[in-house]
């Protein structure tokens, strides 16, 4: 039988309830839900719309609250204890529903965690904030949790309470700046966001900085969201730390994923994709920026979600599918990491809870100069944690094997792109951005600490001194290394596409071009790259940069591509040169597959550049000599580097065990016959295993197809020497026969 206590009302005092009312209060929960007082016990509610409420308790007791006016309900039971459990009733005009009081709740996020937030050194944040499905005092429901330590009262709103906060008051958890409120009965796929009032009392609505799944843009709500894949990839992970990046080899297909074939999901491209990169040989492919991003122009290098893939492509499950799948094909997963900045979008990040947060609060620093966009404020812990803690959640929670940081240079100087009067130097009088340099230290040192076998590789412009030198070793100008694997070398890139793109008759007057790199080439781990970056904005695709004839320009384009691969360092390139495409890339419709269509005569032009592509990633990752000493200079050495006139470069790569490969590329129109390179004397002959002359990948068959014997007589200071016969722009790759 149903008790009806008699009850009395218990409103909410009135300061209470206008800072309710006004969204303005830290602790509804003390004033709200069931609370000791005299007489008994006070119940209190606030549903705005609802027509009446009552009480349930496990013990039989029914009550119905007082109407208070203003949403508000209250009634004073005769009970000496506040439940342990109970429900609140609600009708509203056209239904009821029971569910479990959120204001009867203990916050559901620990003090542990509380703390290493406040000191900015929660590892796995996206467990302590954001939004997590959950069961919390044995009530079924989600829990959400936002960093707004300026916010003078934060709400949660969303499909389940149609867009009305006043039900869904957060409380505020101390000094940590964190707002908690655990909402029962709530689960997967609801919409939501956070309704903020900014110190001035204005309101703001915000999308979740933690949230791990969007809408598809331009809609830009969170939703709440659990993952249930379960992982294939277990034999990856457990050889990933055993295959050292440095000594392995590593050539990487660069993609974004939008529009590598357009209108494919993730689910689709995991049908296509690892096979494609299986069929060419890649180890690796690296993706450019999947985390949320709402223009689509920006290729996501502008991200409001960080802790979301795009939506566009389906679930996390679904991306996480996709690496499983790239994976169990033996292919590494790169990922385009962006910590530099952030666009100004009104919903996401910028001044969030109504003042500089994520961004510094120096407008000097915070104001990005190239993209129009806000820069981190690194030197603030909790952003640092954010950051670091993003890292680690791609690597940790979708098994990415590396990231690949954005535009490490802007991050790490005070006048990036910035004249004079438009900077303030640090506390030392330079122009290095210390906390940037603290954070980079952090991440990579984390990283490689949690994630066994990870890489994390620097887009870095500049000859800043220990890129990829550890944390802990100090270079001469007094810092320590940033700790990176690798490093995009763009001083290779640039000078190595501007010798090749001129006419072979000039080429000798910038023949240092293709010599230099090696000057430096083992002062950093580097990446080879020909990436998104140099086929678009007026640059043109990689053939199209080649001079002559097009029979010359896809010469000169295989050429280069067998250059690149013989030179110390990883590869890395675009999706759409592997096949030799003339137009520039664009996002709106990727790369031209129809060029490799039988139909158009693919065979000898595209379908060859691409089957070129395919026997060089072959023979490199069967010729240890290529990658086995990429870091070490005992594992490079130059045959001939000053034939300017005849625009020939030859050199010898050399295996941990000294097992050579030689490389000779012939940069003119003309075939040099009985070309005379010095070798080792130790070798009985030489076994031609690539020539990107050869007829199948559109070249004019100059080969050699026998073996070539040494002579006695030495050259170029070497005991003996080998005549071969250069084919006209064209690179040849020989090793012992």
């Amino acid at each position: 039988m149903t008790a009806r206590p008699t009850t009395t009302a218990a409103p909410v005092p009135e300061a209470d309830r206008n800072r309710l009312l006004t969204a303005t209060h830290h602790n509804p929960h003390g004033v709200l839900g069931a609370h000791p007082a005299d007489g008994g016990t006070a119940f209190r509610a606030w549903r705005p719309f609802a027509l009446k409420v009552a009480v349930r308790t496990p013990d039989g007791i029914h009550a119905e609250l007082h109407d208070d006016g203003d949403g508000f309900f209250s009634a004073l039971l005769p009970l000496r204890e506040v439940p342990s459990a109970y429900e609140l009733e609600i009708t509203y005009a056209d239904t009821t529903h029971r569910t479990a009081d959120a204001y009867a709740l203990l916050p559901a996020l620990g003090e542990l965690d509380l703390h290493l937030i406040s000191e900015g050194r929660h590892e796995q944040l996206w467990t302590a904030l954001g939004a997590r499905p959950m069961t919390h005092q044995d009530v079924a429901g989600t829990r959400f949790t936002v960093w707004a330590p300026n916010a003078r009262g934060v709400r949660v709103v969303g499909t389940f309470n149609y867009w009305n906060g006043a039900a869904h008051t957060m409380r505020s958890l101390g000094s940590s700046g964190v707002w908690e409120l655990f909402v029962p009965g709530i689960g997967e796929g609801e919409l939501y966001k956070y309704e903020i009032t900014r110190p001035d009392g204005s309101k703001t609505m915000r999308a979740d900085p933690l949230a791990t799944r969007t809408e598809v843009p331009p809609a830009n709500s969170s939703v709440i969201h659990a993952s249930h894949h379960a992982w294939q990839d277990g034999d990856w992970l457990m050889k990933r730390p055993t295959r050292l990046v440095h000594e392995s080899p590593f050539s990487v297909y660069e993609v974004h994923l939008p529009s590598w074939r357009p209108g494919l999901t993730y689910r689709q491209l995991a049908e296509q994709l690892p096979a494609y990169l299986t069929d060419l040989n890649f180890t690796h492919v690296e993706l450019l920026p999947v985390a949320e991003h709402p223009f689509g122009g920006s290729w996501g290098y502008q991200v409001t979600g960080f802790y979301a893939p795009t939506a566009r492509l389906g679930t996390p499950d679904d991306f996480k599918h996709l690496i499983d799948t790239l994976h169990q094909a033996g292919i590494g997963v790169l990922m385009d990491w962006v910590p530099a900045h952030f666009p100004r979008d009104d919903w996401a990040l910028a001044e969030f809870d109504g003042r500089p947060l994520y961004e510094h609060e120096d407008p000097l620093r915070s104001a990005h100069p190239d993209w129009g966009t806000l820069e981190f404020d690194y030197g603030r812990r909790e952003v640092r944690n954010f950051l670091v803690a993003n890292a680690l959640y791609w690597c940790e929670e979708f098994h990415i094997d590396g990231l690949r940081v954005d535009a490490v240079a802007s991050m790490l100087y005070l006048d990036y792109s910035r004249e004079e009067g438009q900077w303030t130097p640090n506390q030392f009088g330079g122009r290095e951005n210390l906390d940037a340099v603290d954070f980079l230290q952090e991440m990579n040192a984390t990283l490689y600490r949690r994630v066994p076998g990870v890489v994390t590789i620097a887009e870095e412009s500049t000859a800043w001194d220990g890129v990829t030198r550890p944390t802990h070793h100090t270079g001469p100008a007094g810092f320590g290394g940033l700790g990176f694997g690798l490093k995009w070398n763009m001083g290779w890139m640039h000078d190595s596409l501007d010798y090749i793109s001129h006419e072979p008759v000039h080429r000798k007057y910038h023949h240092n071009e293709m010599t230099f790199s090696m000057v430096y080439a083992y002062s950093e781990n580097y990446v080879l790259p020909i990436s998104h970056d140099e086929v678009v904005h007026g640059k043109r695709s990689l053939v199209s940069k080649m001079p002559g004839d097009w029979w010359q320009q896809r010469a000169n384009h295989r050429a280069y591509l067998g250059f690149m691969w013989a030179h110390p360092g990883k590869q890395l390139l675009f999706m759409g040169q592997e096949f030799a495409q003339g137009a520039e890339w664009s996002e709106a419709h990727g790369p031209d597959w129809w060029l490799l269509d039988p139909a158009y005569g693919a065979e000898a032009d595209h379908r060859g550049v691409r089957d070129l592509v395919r026997d060089l990633n072959h023979v490199y990752r069967d010729a240890p000599a290529l990658w086995e000493r990429d870091t070490d200079p005992a594992g490079f050495s130059w045959v001939i580097g000053d034939a300017a006139e005849d625009n020939v470069f030859a050199f010898l790569r050399h295996a941990a065990d000294g097992t050579p490969l030689l490389a000779v590329s012939n940069f003119s129109p003309v075939v040099r016959h009985e070309y005379r390179l010095g070798v080792p004397d130790d070798i009985p002959a030489w076994h031609e295993v690539l020539n990107t002359d050869q007829a199948r990948y559109g070249g004019g068959d100059v080969t050699n197809p026998d073996p070539v014997k040494p002579d006695a007589e030495g050259s170029h200071g070497r005991p003996a020497s080998v005549r071969l016969t250069l084919p006209p722009l064209a690179t040849v790759w020989l090793r012992p026969a």
